[in-house]
């Protein structure tokens, strides 16, 4: 049997570093010493006969090309191994940890829900979250940083599995009082009569942007934000109207204030809430019972057209 030349914990504080983007970043994150992380490094580095990260003064550490892919395997043998040890009595209860990303407009509309089931069902596992925007996600997905993503499937990597969940259609916002509140549905023209206030992260923009260019619209941009609340307050505050596709249950603002939500009519294509993960990387145990979890609490609409809560 050839010998392991380096540790499981080294092999966790190269992960970090490749993660978090220097040694320091890494050390904090792990509560360990800096030359710790550096001893690590240098010892991998010479059994391994290349580099594995290029230091770039005053901009951290990243990964070089042979080094990325070295540390995909080794991420992948480190999320098999700890799932051999999570469970060391040979009992069949789930124990870990589940990284998990999930896009800023979908997590607090459905994770807190997700993770309460996750961890009733499978009371010794952990779960870290990790929170970004569509292109953060894709490129935490590809280097591991995270086992799968709750997400919306528009414009993702081609080679990322998907789980559809929910189709999910956006929707107008306007304030009480606006000439249109009183409407059933309107149309997109209609809407960007007024200046629109726009969600402005990767994927999300380009969407809206698409869905205003598939009606033949233009929009006057009055404001654009990365918080779907900021636009809700924005819109209840009648700085412009706004679109919207995250499912929100009630119509009162942050700042007390009040919208009125009104389906477009029309073809409007539906946003499809999803989980992605990477197919390179081997899928833990841990990452299979969330998927599970998922294709249970996102079920169908019921015949009144309600979304039962994830």
């Amino acid at each position: 049997m050839i010998p392991i030349p380096i540790t499981f914990s080294q092999i966790r504080f190269l992960l970090a570093v490749a993660d978090e983007g220097s040694t320091a970043a890494a050390a904090r994150r792990l509560n360990i010493s800096q030359p710790s992380i550096s001893l690590a490094i240098s010892r991998a580095e010479r059994e391994l006969g290349f580099p594995l990260f290029v230091r770039r003064p005053g901009l951290g550490m990243a990964p070089t090309t042979q080094g990325a892919r070295k540390l995909q395997e080794l991420r992948t043998a480190y999320l098999q191994m700890s799932q051999v040890f999570a469970s060391g009595d040979g009992s069949a209860t789930l124990a870990g940890e589940l990284s998990l990303g999930f896009m800023t407009t979908l997590g607090p509309r459905y994770l807190p829900g997700l993770v309460r089931s996750f961890q009733d069902r499978h009371p010794g596992l952990r779960v870290k979250l990790h929170e970004g925007d569509l292109s953060s996600l894709s490129n935490w997905l590809e280097i591991g940083r995270i086992e799968a993503a709750i997400v919306y499937d528009f414009a993702l990597p081609s080679d990322l599995d998907i789980l559809p969940l929910r189709e999910t259609k956006p929707y107008g916002v306007v304030w009480p009082g606006h000439p249109l509140a009183d409407r059933d549905s309107i149309t997109i023209p209609e809407l960007l009569d007024d200046p629109l206030i726009l969600i402005n992260l990767p994927g999300s923009r380009d969407f809206f942007l698409s869905l205003l260019q598939g009606h033949g619209a233009r929009a006057r941009i009055a404001l654009e934000t990365e918080s779907v609340e900021f636009l809700r307050s924005a819109v209840a505050s009648q700085l412009g109207v706004g679109l919207l596709a995250t499912d929100i249950s009630h119509d009162i603002t942050y700042d007390g204030n009040r919208v009125v939500r009104l389906p477009l009519a029309g073809l409007t294509p539906p946003h499809r809430i999803a989980l992605a993960r990477n197919p390179n990387f081997a899928e833990t145990e841990v990452a299979r019972a969330f998927r599970r979890l998922c294709t249970e609490e996102f079920t169908p609409p019921d015949a009144t057209g309600t979304a039962p809560q994830p």
